[in-house]
Protein backbone atom coordinates (compact mmCIF):
# COMPACT_ATOMS: atom_id res chain seq x y z
CA UNK A 1 0.00 0.00 0.00
CA UNK A 2 1.44 3.64 -1.14
CA UNK A 3 1.24 5.97 1.14
CA UNK A 4 -1.01 8.43 -0.65
CA UNK A 5 -3.71 5.37 -0.11
CA UNK A 6 -2.87 4.99 3.21
CA UNK A 7 -3.53 8.48 4.10
CA UNK A 8 -6.77 8.59 1.49
CA UNK A 9 -8.08 5.35 3.82
CA UNK A 10 -7.46 7.25 7.24
CA UNK A 11 -8.97 10.84 5.92
CA UNK A 12 -12.56 9.78 6.60
CA UNK A 13 -11.30 8.41 10.19
CA UNK A 14 -9.47 12.43 10.75
CA UNK A 15 -12.69 13.69 9.54
CA UNK A 16 -15.15 12.24 11.59
CA UNK A 17 -13.16 12.93 14.48
CA UNK A 18 -12.78 16.52 13.89
CA UNK A 19 -16.33 16.95 12.65
CA UNK A 20 -17.81 15.21 16.20
CA UNK A 21 -17.98 17.84 19.12
CA UNK A 22 -16.28 18.41 21.65
CA UNK A 23 -15.99 16.68 25.11
CA UNK A 24 -16.87 18.02 27.71
CA UNK A 25 -17.33 16.41 31.37
CA UNK A 26 -20.75 15.48 31.90
CA UNK A 27 -23.05 18.10 34.32
CA UNK A 28 -23.35 17.87 38.05
CA UNK A 29 -27.31 18.02 38.46
CA UNK A 30 -26.16 19.40 41.80
CA UNK A 31 -24.62 22.46 40.73
CA UNK A 32 -28.26 24.26 39.96
CA UNK A 33 -31.89 23.67 41.97
CA UNK A 34 -34.21 22.05 39.44
CA UNK A 35 -37.09 24.84 38.56
CA UNK A 36 -39.60 23.75 40.76
CA UNK A 37 -37.99 24.51 43.72
CA UNK A 38 -36.79 27.97 42.08
CA UNK A 39 -40.36 28.05 41.98
CA UNK A 40 -41.06 27.05 45.54
CA UNK A 41 -38.03 29.06 47.43
CA UNK A 42 -40.05 32.43 45.63
CA UNK A 43 -43.08 31.34 47.08
CA UNK A 44 -41.90 30.88 50.35
CA UNK A 45 -40.23 34.57 50.56
CA UNK A 46 -43.62 35.97 49.27
CA UNK A 47 -45.16 34.21 52.33
CA UNK A 48 -42.85 35.26 54.74
CA UNK A 49 -43.49 39.12 53.39
CA UNK A 50 -46.92 38.59 53.36
CA UNK A 51 -46.65 37.59 57.45
CA UNK A 52 -43.93 40.59 58.26
CA UNK A 53 -45.81 43.56 56.37
CA UNK A 54 -48.50 43.44 58.93
CA UNK A 55 -46.59 43.52 61.64
CA UNK A 56 -44.44 46.75 60.49
CA UNK A 57 -47.80 48.49 59.52
CA UNK A 58 -48.81 48.05 63.54
CA UNK A 59 -45.34 49.25 64.53
CA UNK A 60 -45.54 51.85 62.35
CA UNK A 61 -49.08 53.02 63.72
CA UNK A 62 -48.36 52.17 67.26
CA UNK A 63 -45.43 54.64 67.18
CA UNK A 64 -47.84 56.87 65.83
CA UNK A 65 -49.89 56.73 68.16
CA UNK A 66 -47.68 57.17 71.11
CA UNK A 67 -45.87 60.67 69.42
CA UNK A 68 -49.55 62.12 68.89
CA UNK A 69 -50.25 61.18 72.52
CA UNK A 70 -46.57 63.02 73.28
CA UNK A 71 -44.64 60.91 75.53
CA UNK A 72 -47.40 58.70 77.48
CA UNK A 73 -50.00 62.04 78.34
CA UNK A 74 -53.29 61.03 77.05
CA UNK A 75 -54.70 64.48 77.71
CA UNK A 76 -52.96 65.70 74.59
CA UNK A 77 -55.25 64.08 72.26
CA UNK A 78 -56.68 66.31 69.79
CA UNK A 79 -60.18 66.90 69.39
CA UNK A 80 -62.01 67.55 66.08
CA UNK A 81 -64.88 69.39 68.03
CA UNK A 82 -63.14 72.23 69.53
CA UNK A 83 -64.09 75.67 68.18
CA UNK A 84 -67.50 73.70 66.95
CA UNK A 85 -70.62 73.91 69.22
CA UNK A 86 -71.20 71.36 71.17
CA UNK A 87 -73.49 68.55 70.41
CA UNK A 88 -77.12 68.21 70.38
CA UNK A 89 -77.49 66.15 73.57
CA UNK A 90 -80.41 65.47 75.21
CA UNK A 91 -80.51 62.73 78.01
CA UNK A 92 -82.84 61.32 80.52
CA UNK A 93 -82.09 62.11 84.04
CA UNK A 94 -80.36 59.31 86.17
CA UNK A 95 -83.71 57.26 87.75
CA UNK A 96 -83.58 58.47 91.70
CA UNK A 97 -80.59 61.46 91.36
CA UNK A 98 -81.24 63.67 93.63
CA UNK A 99 -79.53 67.28 94.88
CA UNK A 100 -80.38 69.02 98.03
CA UNK A 101 -83.60 66.83 98.29
CA UNK A 102 -84.66 67.47 94.62
CA UNK A 103 -84.17 65.77 91.42
CA UNK A 104 -81.49 66.46 89.16
CA UNK A 105 -82.33 66.81 85.64
CA UNK A 106 -80.71 65.01 82.64
CA UNK A 107 -79.42 67.23 79.77
CA UNK A 108 -81.02 69.52 77.29
CA UNK A 109 -79.53 70.75 74.03
CA UNK A 110 -80.17 74.51 75.74
CA UNK A 111 -78.22 73.87 78.97
CA UNK A 112 -74.81 74.37 76.99
CA UNK A 113 -75.55 78.12 76.20
CA UNK A 114 -75.64 81.46 78.39
CA UNK A 115 -73.23 79.89 80.73
CA UNK A 116 -69.49 78.62 80.66
CA UNK A 117 -70.43 74.91 81.47
CA UNK A 118 -67.72 72.04 82.50
CA UNK A 119 -68.94 68.89 81.58
CA UNK A 120 -67.91 65.72 83.11
CA UNK A 121 -68.00 61.97 81.27
CA UNK A 122 -68.23 59.73 84.05
CA UNK A 123 -69.17 55.97 85.82
CA UNK A 124 -69.67 54.52 88.72
CA UNK A 125 -67.69 51.42 87.63
CA UNK A 126 -64.63 53.99 86.14
CA UNK A 127 -61.67 54.19 88.68
CA UNK A 128 -60.00 56.91 87.45
CA UNK A 129 -63.88 58.74 88.50
CA UNK A 130 -63.44 57.49 91.63
CA UNK A 131 -60.08 59.79 92.11
CA UNK A 132 -61.37 63.15 90.08
CA UNK A 133 -64.90 62.98 92.01
CA UNK A 134 -63.22 65.41 95.57
CA UNK A 135 -61.65 67.51 92.60
CA UNK A 136 -65.19 67.68 91.04
CA UNK A 137 -66.73 68.56 93.88
CA UNK A 138 -64.45 71.73 94.67
CA UNK A 139 -64.36 72.43 91.00
CA UNK A 140 -68.51 72.42 91.45
CA UNK A 141 -68.20 75.35 94.03
CA UNK A 142 -67.33 78.01 91.36
CA UNK A 143 -70.53 79.78 90.94
CA UNK A 144 -68.94 81.07 88.05
CA UNK A 145 -69.70 78.18 86.11
CA UNK A 146 -72.24 74.86 85.59
CA UNK A 147 -71.17 71.53 85.74
CA UNK A 148 -72.89 69.03 84.38
CA UNK A 149 -72.24 65.12 83.77
CA UNK A 150 -73.01 62.37 81.38
CA UNK A 151 -73.70 59.30 83.20
CA UNK A 152 -71.84 56.94 81.00
CA UNK A 153 -73.49 52.87 80.29
CA UNK A 154 -74.12 52.52 83.75
CA UNK A 155 -76.62 51.75 86.28
CA UNK A 156 -78.72 54.02 88.11
CA UNK A 157 -78.62 52.53 91.63
CA UNK A 158 -74.79 52.26 91.21
CA UNK A 159 -74.30 56.11 89.73
CA UNK A 160 -76.71 56.85 93.17
CA UNK A 161 -73.97 55.58 95.40
CA UNK A 162 -71.21 56.62 93.69
CA UNK A 163 -72.25 60.33 93.92
CA UNK A 164 -73.60 59.54 97.67
CA UNK A 165 -70.14 58.54 98.79
CA UNK A 166 -68.51 61.03 97.53
CA UNK A 167 -70.89 63.88 96.73
CA UNK A 168 -73.01 65.30 93.89
CA UNK A 169 -71.18 67.98 91.61
CA UNK A 170 -73.83 68.13 89.20
CA UNK A 171 -76.46 70.37 88.35
CA UNK A 172 -77.85 68.04 85.68
CA UNK A 173 -76.48 64.83 84.25
CA UNK A 174 -77.93 62.81 81.56
CA UNK A 175 -77.93 59.06 81.59
CA UNK A 176 -75.99 57.75 78.61
CA UNK A 177 -77.33 54.20 78.38
CA UNK A 178 -76.45 53.00 74.93
CA UNK A 179 -73.44 55.32 74.49
CA UNK A 180 -74.66 57.05 71.74
CA UNK A 181 -74.26 60.59 73.47
CA UNK A 182 -70.40 59.38 73.97
CA UNK A 183 -69.95 58.65 70.40
CA UNK A 184 -71.49 62.07 69.72
CA UNK A 185 -68.92 63.93 72.06
CA UNK A 186 -66.14 61.90 70.34
CA UNK A 187 -65.51 60.61 73.80
CA UNK A 188 -62.21 58.19 74.00
CA UNK A 189 -62.69 56.73 77.30
CA UNK A 190 -63.92 57.56 80.73
CA UNK A 191 -63.62 59.74 82.59
CA UNK A 192 -63.22 63.06 80.04
CA UNK A 193 -63.85 66.71 80.94
CA UNK A 194 -65.03 69.00 78.36
CA UNK A 195 -65.31 73.28 78.36
CA UNK A 196 -67.94 74.92 76.65
CA UNK A 197 -68.50 78.81 76.33
CA UNK A 198 -71.34 80.80 77.03
CA UNK A 199 -71.69 80.67 72.95
CA UNK A 200 -71.95 76.93 72.78
CA UNK A 201 -68.91 75.89 71.24
CA UNK A 202 -66.42 73.56 73.11
CA UNK A 203 -63.43 75.74 73.92
CA UNK A 204 -61.38 72.30 75.50
CA UNK A 205 -61.41 69.03 76.14
CA UNK A 206 -59.45 66.66 78.77
CA UNK A 207 -58.84 63.01 78.28
CA UNK A 208 -58.25 61.17 81.17
CA UNK A 209 -59.17 62.09 84.85
CA UNK A 210 -59.11 65.29 86.59
CA UNK A 211 -56.00 65.39 88.87
CA UNK A 212 -54.87 68.00 91.19
CA UNK A 213 -51.95 68.95 88.54
CA UNK A 214 -54.22 69.60 85.72
CA UNK A 215 -56.77 71.26 87.92
CA UNK A 216 -54.51 73.92 88.89
CA UNK A 217 -51.95 74.05 85.50
CA UNK A 218 -54.97 73.33 83.03
CA UNK A 219 -58.34 72.82 83.88
CA UNK A 220 -58.90 76.26 85.92
CA UNK A 221 -57.15 78.46 83.65
CA UNK A 222 -58.72 77.15 80.42
CA UNK A 223 -61.92 78.08 82.12
CA UNK A 224 -60.70 81.46 83.05
CA UNK A 225 -60.22 81.71 79.20
CA UNK A 226 -63.65 80.72 78.75
CA UNK A 227 -64.90 83.05 81.07
CA UNK A 228 -63.00 86.22 79.53
CA UNK A 229 -63.93 84.84 76.20
CA UNK A 230 -67.82 84.55 76.17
Amino acid sequence: MTLSQETTRQAPQNTAREGSPPHRPPSDPRSAPPPQAGEDMLRAGNRRILVVLPLLLFLGLAALFFVRLGAGDASRIPSALIGHDAPATDLPPVAGLERDGKPVPGLAASDFKGAVTVLNVWASWCVPCHDEAPLLMQLARDSRIRLVGINYKDQADNARRFLGRYGNPFAASGADINGRAAIEWGVYGVPETFIIGRDGRIAYKLVGPVTPDNLEQVVKPEIEKALASS
